[in-house]
């Protein structure tokens, strides 16, 4: 049979038979087109430099630079009084701590970027909260949990960094482009929690304290979006040089505002938990690239994008296959692997349909952030669970009215291309 001597068709099984097994995604991605390059013999040399290619790319410096910030402003308190802050704003009306949850968890994704991140940083808080004023545990840990998927669409994304790197986009425009739709998403899990909320008679807890003073309390905190993501529409630094730049103003806030981080253990803590984080990300960085280059190589990138064709040549099937596809796939891999693995297949369809990069590069991402939180690999769920003290099993029932307000947003994303575009134009980006 031909293909059983054919490169694709063993790079995949072996890629596929390793995740049957198991083996950690980046080690199957790396391990199976190391065995594909060697029995075809495509040059053993090469997998040295591209697994240092894959990583020496300067809009990959931001990566290790945002989450080193996101640890930062955790440290500093700056997630704390944001929380209160929010909290104050919604008082005691009906649904108030969910939509609060919803919001500082969307506000959060531009300081931290990273989704399992925000899910610890603001479920220490908000969890406990929520449950202390009635609302049941489960549905405080997956509104947490599925809210904290939008930090991979609100800007600055780490996902948006890799995404422009391997589609050779602007990552400016991607930052741009991410913020109506991830407050669209926003805006729909709002909506679904306060209807459940309004079913089940959870109310928000009274104010404590006068909106003037947790205004005041949050401020330095609040201005951390305003910082990074004014600096790079107003030209001032690019987003690499932004990263960089939320390093010291969270610095700056925690050791010289709040006070919090006065002790040099506490920086050698932020830095630990940053040099863990940011090593997992680059392993896997490096080896997906390794499995792209690979792929590509030999071939199956081709054949790929000839399938996809070959289903239907109307743009509409395509989109929404495309999307059945980053959905079923978002519950098994990681957003990183994603990219590195299927857009080399995407991105031949992205300029046959004539499709905007930029906007494609949001879509995918918004299905990346909704498989975060879709089992049976659901990375958010897991650290949600974990933190709150639960099982996979509990916390599963409430997010599906959450996955399905994710999955309606989506439909709008996907509908009305312009609401993705306007903002990158309006910079002229």
């Amino acid at each position: 049979m031909d293909w059983l001597s054919d490169p694709c068709f063993w790079l995949m099984a072996t890629f596929v038979a390793m995740l049957a097994l198991r083996v950690p995604i980046a080690v199957s991605l790396g391990l199976a087109a190391m065995i594909v390059g060697w029995k075809w013999d495509l040059g053993i040399t090469m997998f040295s430099y591209n697994f240092f290619a894959g990583i020496a790319k300067v809009p990959l410096l931001a990566i290790p630079f945002f989450i080193l910030a996101g640890y930062i402003m955790e440290k500093a308190g700056i997630a704390a009084r944001i929380v209160n802050f929010v909290e104050a704003c919604v008082g005691n009306m009906t649904g108030g701590l969910a939509i609060a949850t919803v919001a500082v968890a969307t506000f959060w994704g531009a300081v931290s970027g990273s989704g399992p991140a925000t899910v610890a940083a603001l479920g220490l808080i908000l969890i406990p909260a929520m449950v202390k004023n009635g609302y049941d545990k489960p549905f405080a840990a997956a509104t947490v949990s599925v809210t904290s998927g939008l930090a991979i669409v609100i800007p600055p994304s780490i996902a948006f960094i890799v995404y422009g790197g391997i589609a050779d986009v602007s990552v400016s425009a991607l930052f741009a482009a991410g913020i109506i739709p991830g407050l669209i998403v926003a805006g729909f899990l709002m909506i679904t929690v306060y209807i459940i909320s309004r079913r089940r008679g959870w109310r928000g807890k009274p104010r404590t304290v006068s909106l003037w003073r947790a205004f005041k309390e949050a401020f330095w905190g609040l201005m951390t979006p305003v910082v990074i993501l004014g600096g790079i529409y107003g030209g001032v630094f690019t987003p690499t040089e932004a990263a960089a730049v939320a390093i010291f103003y969270g610095l700056f806030v925690g050791i010289f505002i709040y006070r919090t981080m006065r002790s040099p253990m506490a920086i050698f803590e932020v830095l630990g938990e940053s040099m863990k984080a940011t090593a997992v990300i680059m392993f896997v960085v490096t080896c997906a690239g390794l499995f792209a280059w690979v792929a590509s190589t030999i071939g199956l990138v081709e054949k790929g994008a000839q399938v996809l064709l070959s289903i239907s040549d109307n743009p509409w099937v395509l989109l929404f296959l495309i999307n059945l596809l980053l959905l079923a796939a978002g519950m098994l891999l990681d957003a990183i692997s994603i990219y590195y693995v299927l857009l080399p297949f995407l991105l031949p369809l992205v300029r046959h349909f004539g499709w905007d990069p930029v906007w494609f590069g949001v879509m995918m991402t918004v299905n990346l952030a909704v498989g975060q939180v879709t089992p049976p690999v659901a990375v958010n769920l897991y650290v949600g669970a974990k933190i709150s003290d639960l099982t996979m099993e509990d916390i599963t029932p409430p997010v599906l009215p959450l996955l399905a307000a994710c999955v309606l947003a989506l439909a709008v994303i996907v509908a009305f291309p312009g609401i993705t575009t306007y903002l990158p134009r309006l910079f002229g980006l």
